[in-house]
């Protein structure tokens, strides 16, 4: 056959019968062939590859949401590039650069925390940009987690557990997805306790359950936990002071980070944010930017998830 038609097989395009595009891929597989990466780009005028900026150098939340970036485009032919800058403007810079000088299609930059930028300049690039996990600029399309959602969603399964004492022990107020929490934590609890505000440590796991336990009076019912960091050392301090979990108390984490969560005892109940997910739809988008499809800007949040584990009591189902 043509090379044209032997192309339009291999590329899924054009006209022919499926027979015919079969037998040329099967062709194309028993001898090895792998069409030229760098003439399709200059038919394309795309490189098929995507940067991921991050300061997230841990990798706690830029992991996920690279594994959902990839998952995306895998099946379109797209790589991703992972730059780290840590929190340094000139490292930044350097990647940034860098990524320009490989021609990649796009950019998707993404953080430690939702209401921070990146230490680096991205307006004004040849490429599209897309920010996921982290603040956006001006007129950018940003992905982020429903903090309040997510928050309602662990409050509202203890409620249904019927505590009715619940504590909130979270990170720095400074955080506005600490401050979001805390709004819904506030909406379907009341002021019954005060929002008890902290680091994100262990330490501070332990410190607060000796702050709760000191006060005269009757003690939480269950105690919803700003990370799973936090909710591990909450877990523990109950249990060295004889309090059953989730007999006496039942306790919630958020992050869903599964090796804290998994091996807690009893395994953590916890809010997962859908990181994957994020990516995976930072990761679309980048791709109709690239390919010159419309997309409107703004923040959209994606929804979060409830993971039951045995430390809130209950099942699934309840």
């Amino acid at each position: 056959m043509s090379i044209s038609t032997a192309s339009k097989a291999l590329n899924n395009t054009g006209r022919m019968g499926d027979e015919t595009r079969e037998r040329v891929k099967r062709a194309a597989a028993e001898i090895g062939f792998r069409p030229n990466a760098l003439a399709k780009g200059l038919l394309s005028n795309r490189t098929f590859t995507i940067g991921l900026l991050t300061n997230d150098t841990y990798g706690r939340f830029t992991l996920p949401v690279m594994a959902g970036i990839t998952e995306a485009l895998v099946d379109h032919g797209v790589s991703v590039f992972l730059c780290t800058i840590e929190d340094d403007p000139a490292l930044g810079k350097v990647h940034v650069d860098a990524l320009l000088d490989k021609h990649v299609d796009g950019i998707i930059a993404s953080g430690k925390r939702i209401d921070r930028r990146l230490p680096v300049d991205l307006s004004n690039l040849p490429v599209p940009v897309i920010y996921a996990f982290t603040e956006g600029a001006p007129g950018s399309v940003t992905f982020c987690a429903d903090d309040y959602q997510g928050a309602a969603l662990a409050v509202e399964w203890l409620q249904g557990l019927g505590r009715s004492r619940i504590a909130h022990v979270t990170g720095p107020e400074s955080f506005v997805s600490v401050r979001e929490r805390a709004k819904a934590y506030r909406d379907l609890a009341g002021d019954g306790l005060p929002v008890m505000y902290g680091t994100w440590s262990e330490a501070w796991g332990h410190r607060a359950v000796a702050q709760l336990w000191s006060v005269a009076g009757a003690k939480p019912d269950a105690i919803f936990c700003g990370n799973d960091q936090i909710a591990r050392a909450v877990v523990d301090a109950l249990r060295e002071r004889g309090v059953r979990v989730p007999e006496d108390v039942s306790v919630v984490g958020f992050d869903n980070w599964e090796i804290v969560a998994a091996q807690t005892r009893p395994p953590l109940t916890t809010v997962d944010m859908n990181l994957k997910a994020l990516g995976r739809e930072a990761g679309l988008t980048v791709l109709a930017l690239a390919e010159g499809r419309s997309v409107d800007p703004g923040i959209r949040t994606l929804p979060c998830e409830l993971i039951v584990r045995q430390s809130c009591g209950g099942s699934p189902d309840r």
